[in-house]
C-alpha cells in the first residue's frame, strides 16, 4: 500500500527532473504560490468532509497528493520527514 505514496513521490521528482506539456503535477512543481494554495485549500476540503462525513477519502487523496507536490517542490525530501517523525517515536 506505502508503494503507491512511492510511486507518487517518484512521479514528482521524475515530473520536476522532466517536465511533461500539459501536465498538473508540473504546473504545481512551476508555481509555488499556487502549489502552497492547493494545499490549504484541499485541508479546507478535507476538514470540511469530515465534519459532513462525507467524501473523506478522496480529499484525503487529494491532500497528500498536494502536499507531496509542495515537498517536492520546497526541497523538502519525504525520506527526510520519515527519519524526523521515525526520531520522535518513544
Amino acid at each position: 500500500m506505502l508503494k503507491i505514496l512511492e510511486d507518487l513521490v517518484t512521479l514528482a521528482r521524475d515530473r520536476k527532473s522532466n517536465p511533461v506539456e500539459g501536465s498538473y503535477t508540473n504546473k504545481l512543481l512551476k508555481d509555488k504560490s499556487l502549489a502552497k494554495e492547493k494545499v490549504l485549500e484541499e485541508i479546507n476540503e478535507l476538514i470540511d468532509a469530515v465534519e459532513q462525513d462525507s467524501n473523506k477519502i478522496h480529499e484525503a487523496a487529494d491532500v497528500l497528493y498536494h502536499l507531496i507536490i509542495y515537498f517536492e517542490k520546497s526541497g523538502i525530501k519525504i525520506e527526510d520527514v520519515m527519519e524526523e517523525l521515525n526520531s520522535r517515536k518513544k
